[in-house]
């Protein structure tokens, strides 16, 4: 199934098979389970049942850093649970969360009563913070802090809505841009990075809020179904009267152009995205730290003016997410990658789409090889936000530092490939219906009498 959605799309063919043949180890390599004790091992697996996205680029970090990390999200991920879990009532609720890091050093706290997917990382939470426990203290005074600062922000927010664009960073900042913090205070404390990695909180809070905007923005119909509201009220007040209504099939333009608004929004962090990473030197941090924000642009260009975010769900293709994983092991690459997926398709896709047209094959096989259709090229001259978005890409254009030259030199190295598969994939096409004309042409003579 894999293979089949990035049909037209021959690098992510190459790159899953390659994938697949251990490519993975490159960015992936295998862990030494046998050398871990019971408990940490137990850890691993929790890590890997809860989480697709960071689990992978987790077990690929350095050293220890690699334990304290893991644990990390695991005490954040039953946090997070617990807050997110509906069947537990505020009065229960609120205290859980201001207390959670004291729940870190009682030997057999666990919480039984959740509903959620995630609920064995609360009823095992014993093996949890037994690993923390045993931990070096600066990795554990990192993770207790922020598991204090996140539990008190999240309780605040239980009790009242994300109302302004300014409530929506800081809502985003107690999820998400403290992970960030913390991540960058480990990060030093391990030696792998320098000290200001983990004192410049701003770019690290920005590293945070751009990923959980994409996911806030991405899951719109899933949340709203099960009665959260995370999309800010001044954003979408402008378009409806409630949230819900976006995904009515009639308030279609409304929702789009809200939505446009609240990517706009999150494409502001990625100049300082493109900063942080250019500060670190340990490979191992920085796939783990670029893997996850490059998916994020591939996932906001994909929710850019979809309509399928208010029908359904939006996701990148399993071979799209797999390129990305495999190229995104350098600064050079994440700036490419970004440029690609904020700025213009390039004159390869331009030409391929030519060549498509005159061998009569559905424009989308060529918009589509051109990893999705870019930001530039979806905004409408009528959307509200087209302003702020194209200073928004300018900027991002900047920053990233890339020249047209270095664009075009890539898409040169890249274009026979491109070519010889597109050339192929039309070839056998029009045989393909070609044959079935022929026979269908056959068959109808056979049935006239």
């Amino acid at each position: 199934m894999d293979i089949l959605k990035s049909l037209g799309h021959p690098e992510e063919i190459f790159n899953l098979f390659k994938f697949k043949m251990g490519g993975c180890r490159a960015v992936m390599p295998k862990l030494d389970y046998e050398s871990m004790t019971e408990s940490l091992r137990t850890c691993y697996l929790y890590l890997n049942q809860t989480s697709r996205s960071f689990a992978a680029v987790i077990q690929a970090l350095d050293g220890e850093l690699r334990h304290a990390v893991c644990i990390f999200y695991l005490v954040l991920r039953a946090l997070d649970t617990v807050e997110d879990d509906m069947t537990i009532p505020l009065d229960k609720k609120v205290p859980m969360l201001n207390d959670f890091h004291t729940f870190l050093y009682q030997d057999e706290w666990c919480f039984m009563e959740s509903q959620e997917k995630d609920r064995q990382v609360l009823e095992d939470f014993p093996t949890i913070s037994l690993e923390f426990r045993n931990l070096a203290q600066e990795y554990r005074a990192v993770i207790s802090d922020i598991c204090h600062r996140m539990g008190v922000g999240m309780a605040e927010f239980l009790e009242k809505k994300v109302g302004s664009m300014k409530e929506w960073d800081q809502y985003c900042h107690y999820v998400a841009g403290l992970v960030g913090i913390g991540l960058s205070r480990l990060f030093s404390a391990s030696q792998l990075e320098d000290p200001e990695v983990g004192q410049d909180t701003e770019l690290a809070n920005s590293m945070g809020l751009f990923l959980q905007k994409t996911n806030i923005i991405r899951d719109y119909l899933e949340d709203t179904q099960e009665g959260r509201a995370f999309w800010p009220q001044e954003a979408w007040s402008q378009f409806a009267g409630r949230l819900e209504d976006l995904a009515q099939p009639e308030k279609l333009e409304s929702a789009l152009s809200c939505l446009n608004l609240l990517v706009t929004d999150a494409l502001r962090h990625v100049p300082d995205v493109i900063a942080y990473l250019s500060r670190l030197r340990n490979q191992s941090v920085f796939n783990f730290c670029a893997i996850p924000q490059v998916m994020a642009i591939a996932t906001l260009s994909t929710c850019y003016n979809n309509p399928m975010v208010f029908q359904g769900v939006v996701k990148i293709r399993k071979g799209q997410a797999v390129t990305l994983m495999m190229e995104a092991t350098n600064m050079s690459a994440v700036q490419t990658i970004i440029a690609q997926y904020s700025q213009e398709v390039g004159y390869f896709y331009l030409f391929i789409f030519k060549l498509s047209l005159s061998l009569l094959l559905p424009p989308y096989w060529c918009t589509e090889c051109a990893l999705s259709l870019q930001i530039l090229h979806k905004v409408s001259p009528t959307d509200p936000s087209r302003e702020k978005t194209l200073h928004i890409l300018a900027v991002i254009r900047e920053k990233s530092a890339l020249s047209q030259s270095s664009l075009r030199s890539r898409t040169h190295h890249l274009s026979p490939m491109y070519l010889s598969a597109a050339m192929v994939l039309a070839a056998l096409s029009w045989q393909y219906l070609s044959t079935t004309a022929a026979q269908a042409q056959g068959t109808s003579d056979m049935q006239r009498p």
